[in-house]
């Protein structure tokens, strides 16, 4: 087995090595993994892989013995690490309990429920301009209409200017394409029609240096427009505060104390990057398992009541967060596995959602499946505060996708995003017949 693929991010240009993660799975639950020196990055000291089910779920509610703060949660080393520490997604208890909290007054199923209305409005929006504005009933689902449906969504949780959000689009494409050479420079937000305060922070955005290399931006200094657009927020906020997430939190005192500016700018860029791409790729990837499996797409359109089942099913077969990354905190044993203390330890999302002791034929995708216990929204304490947002934005814009169109299908192959961590989409081509549109010689059904 070459095991480094699963290191390798150009692997995931072609989609994950699945057969590879099933023949490690089937040896191991845990696996040993080098990591060479891969397009410009050293080498790396080697990482456990965890493969299986039960012993990803074991070491995600145990942060006292594998440790999201010790080596943060990226499988590269941070090279800023004493910042990237501060960030919520990289802290355990009880530093992590209390900005949940302080976070989780937003995210009630109340909360979620009340914002359900604009986001189907949003997604009907989105759905009625790709057909109303496509002379040729084609398109490119990923760029022109999953990617907005959670900026827009995100701009109105988190009281950022509509006009602004192609900042998050471009923030997140650096964050997370940072190892793709077509995402670590994206510049589509120009600031033609942006606010004030996205023009002063669009001042500070990085440029590439005389070899085309950007600022690592997973680091502070990486990310200063981000940042610098951060602090601009707070303070308008702190001058008209909304009903917003940030509007909300920065409010916030008590016991749990108040947020700090730091705090402030690392939420905002957990919000910003982490909760538009996921959701991001989540959508592209959900339409793809329905163009590859028409029957599954047949029986959503003959029941459109399957979709909330649907949509787990989408968000486990395409797991759109590949891996997280742990720090053994003492020296361990993990399904029989030695493992010593300072060890990485990264849970593989995309072999546990296929795995066979868990799921009945799990490389099926099957819109039924009932249990489905995905883990691609995480487990314990770091399970996300957005997960039932997500799930609303997916099931509104496949309920108003399918109920405007009679026929889907690709217009082209599908263009993965070059990294090990995110299981993006780049570009989805795709064609299509509006309900109550002439039939089309050769165009077939669904």
């Amino acid at each position: 087995m070459n095991i480094s693929a699963v290191v390798d991010p150009v692997t995931y240009e072609a989609g994950p090595p699945f057969e590879l993660l099933h023949q490690m799975r089937s040896s191991s639950a845990v696996a040993w993994v080098d990591e060479p020196a891969l397009h410009g990055q050293p080498a790396g000291p080697g990482f456990w892989l965890v493969l299986r089910h039960a012993e990803v779920e074991r070491v995600l509610r145990d942060p006292a013995t594998f440790s999201s703060w010790l080596g943060a949660t990226q499988i590269r080393d941070a090279q800023d690490l004493d910042w990237v520490r501060r960030m919520m997604l990289n802290m355990d208890p009880p530093d992590h309990s209390r900005l949940r909290r302080m976070l989780s007054r937003s995210f009630t199923p109340r909360a979620v429920a009340a914002l359900t209305a604009g986001i189907e409005a949003t997604a009907a929006g989105l759905v009625d301009r790709m057909i109303g504005g496509a002379s040729e009933e084609r398109c490119d689902f990923a760029k022109d209409v999953a990617a907005d449906l959670p900026l827009l969504t995100l701009a109105d949780v988190l009281g950022v200017p509509a006009e602004d959000r192609w900042l998050m689009y471009d923030w997140s494409n650096r964050v997370i394409g940072w190892q793709d050479p077509d995402y670590a420079v994206s510049a589509a937000f120009d600031g033609t029609g942006g606010t004030a305060m996205a023009r002063r922070a669009l001042e500070l955005r990085p440029q590439p240096d005389a070899d085309g290399r950007m600022p690592d931006p997973r680091t502070r200094a990486g990310m200063p427009d981000l940042y610098a657009y951060a602090r601009l927020l707070a303070e308008e906020k702190r001058r008209t505060p909304g009903d917003d997430v940030m509007s909300i939190l920065l409010a916030q005192s008590g016991e749990d104390g108040q947020v700090s500016d730091a705090e402030f700018e690392n939420m905002f860029w957990l919000f910003a990057v982490a909760g538009n791409e996921t959701l991001r790729n989540g959508l592209p990837g959900g339409l793809i398992a329905l163009l590859q499996h028409p029957d599954q797409l047949a029986a959503l359109r003959a029941d459109p009541a399957l979709l909330p089942g649907a949509v787990d099913e989408m968000l486990r077969w395409w797991t759109p967060v590949m891996v997280f990354r742990r720090t053994a905190t003492t020296d361990v044993e993990l399904s029989g596995t030695p493992i010593r203390a300072g060890d990485k330890v990264v849970v593989s999302f995309t072999s546990a959602n296929r795995d066979e002791r868990v799921f009945d034929g799990p490389d099926r995708f099957d819109v039924r499946r009932s249990p489905n216990p995905h883990l691609s929204f995480g487990h314990g304490p770091h399970f996300c505060l957005g997960a039932q947002l997500a799930r609303a934005q997916m099931r509104a814009l496949f309920a108003e996708l399918l109920r405007r169109t009679r026929t889907l299908e690709l217009d082209g192959e599908p263009v993965f995003l070059r990294s090990n961590f995110q299981r993006g989409v780049k570009r989805l081509p795709v064609r299509w017949t509006a309900v109550g549109a002439p039939d089309v010689p050769g165009r077939g059904t669904d």
